[in-house]
Order: C-alpha cells, then structure tokens, then sequence
C-alpha cells in the first residue's frame, strides 16, 4: 500500500473540493482523508495500490468544474489510513 500526503493550493474552499475529492477517492478504492487548511489550501492523506493513488492525485490537480488548482504538493507518508475515507475537522 502506498500513502500519500498532498496539498491543493488555489480556489480550492468553497467550491465543494473536499467532497468531490471523497468521492474520486471513494470511487477510486482509496482511503483516507480531505480536511481544509487554515490557510485556505485543502490537505489529503490518500492510501491505496499505487495506481489508484496516482489516479486521485491526478483529479485533484484539476479537480471540481468550479475549483481553480494552481498546484499540488505530494509527499509520501507513513501515516496509516483510516478504513474508507472522511471528511476532518479544519486544521
């Protein structure tokens, strides 16, 4: 299993990002959690085969019709996933 922890910047808040991204994770057979930044970013912790991280990693540079992604930071990370995917408080 591969963990992956990325940032989105840009128009990422209010535009329904986190839950978009649940539900590309979801349908993906991701695991793992979206949650906003203070800093007006949304950070996820994506899990999964390696193929299936890829996919979601590549939606979330696009992401939802009225986001507006101007990067995407990834990093792996040891941290183990919860069992599906949630949505988290902001931190």
């Amino acid at each position: 299993m591969r963990a992956v922890t990325i940032t989105v910047h840009g128009r990422v808040q209010g535009v329904g990002f986190r839950y978009a991204l649940q539900n590309e994770a979801q349908r993906a057979g991701a695991r793992g959690w979206v949650r906003n930044r203070r800093n007006g970013s949304v950070e996820a912790l994506i899990a999964g085969e390696a193929t299936t991280v890829d996919t979601v990693i590549a939606w979330a540079h696009v992401g939802p019709p009225s986001a507006g992604v101007d990067r995407v930071d990834a990093v792996e990370s040891s941290e183990t996933p919860p069992d599906g995917f949630e949505i988290h408080a902001t931190a």
